[in-house]
C-alpha cells in the first residue's frame, strides 16, 4: 500500500510539472495551451483526492499506522 501511495504522489508531481511545462511553452494558441493546462491540473487534483482516500482507507483498514513524533 505504501508503494501505491508513493507512486501516486510521484504522479501528482509529474502532472504538476506537465502543467507548468504547458504553461511555459510558446507553441500553439493561448486557448489550446489553456485547455491542455487545465486538463493537466484537473488530473493532478483527481490524483491528489485519490491519494487522500487511499491513505484514509489504509489507515482505517489497519494497513498503515501512525508513528507520531518521538518525544524527549
Amino acid at each position: 500500500m505504501k508503494t501505491v501511495i508513493v507512486l501516486a504522489l510521484v504522479a501528482v508531481v509529474l502532472s504538476l510539472g506537465g502543467a507548468g511545462f504547458l504553461m511555459l511553452r510558446r507553441k500553439g494558441s493561448d486557448q489550446d495551451k489553456g485547455a491542455a493546462m487545465a486538463r493537466a491540473l484537473a488530473i493532478r487534483v483527481g490524483l491528489s483526492v485519490t491519494v487522500f482516500v487511499l491513505v484514509l482507507v489504509a489507515y482505517l483498514a489497519g494497513w498503515i499506522k501512525p508513528t507520531g513524533l518521538p518525544l524527549g
